[in-house]
């Protein structure tokens, strides 16, 4: 079955060791989420970011969305990806890239995902998951992880 698809791609002026470091952190996800969306933590079994479960709930406004997704390898060794288990969305896998090129680390977010047939699920999902949402979404966490990641200027 095919997959709807959405990429975004940053070069971020930081090293490999302190973009695992800020993703490995357990409270990254709640840095990365843009407000005015509130992550609600229920759950955290990771081991690590490549294994584990969380559930959680993502509060837009008054409209809750809760999600159980697992956290797994990704295609290279410096990947991982969080797949829903349950959630808003028929389906959804988010696999996030960290490659070493020149002038930093490229963060590359691969998300598959497909809408649920109908219901309020399947317009909520329209509404918050298109690709124009989801480009703003990863814009914003983009611009956190470059913040969250940067290597200190040395003095002179």
């Amino acid at each position: 079955m095919s997959h709807r698809i959405f990429t975004h791609k940053s070069v971020i002026p930081t090293t490999m060791d302190r973009m695992m470091a800020f993703h490995s952190d357990k409270n990254a996800f709640s840095r990365l989420t843009p407000p005015p969306i509130f992550m609600q933590l229920h759950r955290d079994d990771r081991t690590s970011i490549t294994a584990g479960e969380l559930e959680f709930t993502l509060w837009f406004g008054p409209i809750p969305a809760r999600w159980t997704a697992v956290h797994e390898p990704g295609a290279i060794e410096t990947s991982f990806a969080d797949r829903m288990l349950k959630g808003p969305m028929k389906y959804w896998r988010h696999e996030h890239q960290f490659r070493e090129v020149p002038g930093g680390i490229e963060l590359t977010d691969r998300i598959e995902y497909d809408y649920m047939p109908s219901g309020f699920w399947a317009v909520f999902g329209r509404l918050f998951f298109s690709p124009l949402p989801l480009k703003g979404l990863f814009f914003y966490r983009h611009l956190r992880t470059r913040l969250g990641t940067r290597v200190p200027a040395t003095g002179g």
